[in-house]
């Protein structure tokens, strides 16, 4: 059965402005120091599954950029774009309308486009394990981390029974972001994983659930499937997509759903939500500071610089984030890392160009 990766690469990534922007977003940054995030995602599976199949759905006002930046490395016409932005079941669901359209049956693995891996061995692996748990199950399967600490940015899934011969669970609940002493409970009862937003299922399994968990969205995209890879594709997405509920798949499909099943993954993930996850991705000094660019630090402990062109300077500060670009410069405790998302919707309602 053919595989094909679906990369969800439509946000806007407000959380780590100023580097990423409404109309350059997260996915599109080079935050490893290898690649865009975006190209980060589909090489890495390309041991598992190759290029050619792989596929993104992105927004059409990021379209244009999103097929220069990923150069040569897929066909230009595997990038869909959504004319409005709907979460991540329209997402999901104009994705596999399209592979059934096409090639049929198929098995799906749908993944952020703006996670960090640590182990990409222990990731493939575990997408390999998770492929063929959706073949011989015909469930959905998602990826959970294992928990080293009370997160409170994340959702968590609860394992139910093991399923036999695989290192699966069955999801018995998906919660919330937690409060830390809830968080602190999932961590202790060994129970709980975080959501990683991964998902790995036979296209005819997934259209399924859509059909009796969002059956309005699904009937509504049905009106698309005949046009799909004809000239009135377009047309007939641009008046059906901005009616669709906005409604992510965890919500619409994978909190319903009877045939779900978790599987731990331990690789070294992050998802890469704020601009403090850079220091987990850039190099640090013998004092734990996480440096970029034309920028000098002394006496500083734990801090994150990124610098542009012009020379950063950072002395006597401690756990600080300072990240400086052509025209905007934030300064920020990383403790606070999450509150930059107001910065950037302030600038959004005011319409700056900073934004």
């Amino acid at each position: 059965m053919r595989a094909f990766t679906v990369v969800m690469a439509g946000g806007g990534g407000s959380r780590f402005w100023p580097l990423s922007r409404q109309e350059y977003p997260k996915q599109l940054l080079n935050l490893s120091g290898r690649d865009i995030m975006l190209n980060d995602t589909i090489l890495r599976m390309e041991p598992v599954i190759s290029r050619t199949n792989a596929y993104i759905v992105t927004n059409a006002a990021q379209e244009k950029l999103t097929k220069k930046l990923l150069a040569a490395r897929i066909p230009k016409r595997h990038v869909l774009a959504e004319p409005a932005r709907r979460n991540t079941a329209p997402c999901i669901l104009y994705a596999a309308l399209m592979l059934k359209k096409k090639y049929g049956e198929a098995v799906m693995c749908v993944l952020p486009a703006d996670h960090f891996i640590a182990d990409e061995e222990a990731y493939r692996a575990c997408i390999k394990e998770a492929m063929g748990i959706a073949k011989k199950t015909d469930g959905l399967v998602t990826i959970g981390i294992r928990p080293d600490c009370p997160a409170t940015g994340y959702g968590y899934i609860a394992c139910g029974e093991k399923l036999p011969k695989t290192e699966a669970y069955r999801a018995a609940a998906f919660r919330e972001k937690p409060d830390r002493e809830t968080a602190k409970g999932y961590l202790s009862s060994g129970n709980y994983l975080w959501n990683a937003g991964i998902f790995v299922w036979k296209i005819s399994s997934i259209l399924a659930a859509y059909q009796a968990h969002l059956p309005a969205m699904y009937e509504e995209m049905m009106k698309l499937y005949d046009d799909i890879g004809t000239k009135y594709e377009t047309q007939r997405l641009e008046s059906v997509y901005p009616l669709l509920e906005n409604i992510s798949v965890d919500y619409g499909i994978m909190e319903k759903a009877e045939e779900v099943y978790v599987l731990p993954c331990d690789c070294g993930w992050n998802d890469v939500g704020s601009l403090d996850a850079l220091a987990l991705m850039l190099p640090k000094d013998t004092d734990g500071n996480a440096i970029r660019g034309n920028a000098m630090v002394q006496d500083s402990k734990g801090c994150i610089v990124s610098a542009g062109k012009r020379l950063v300077a950072v002395t006597g500060c401690e756990d600080l984030m300072v990240i400086d670009t052509e025209d905007a410069l934030l300064v920020c405790p990383k403790d606070r890392a999450q509150d930059v998302r107001k910065i950037a919707e302030r600038l959004e309602t005011e319409q700056r160009s900073e934004g």
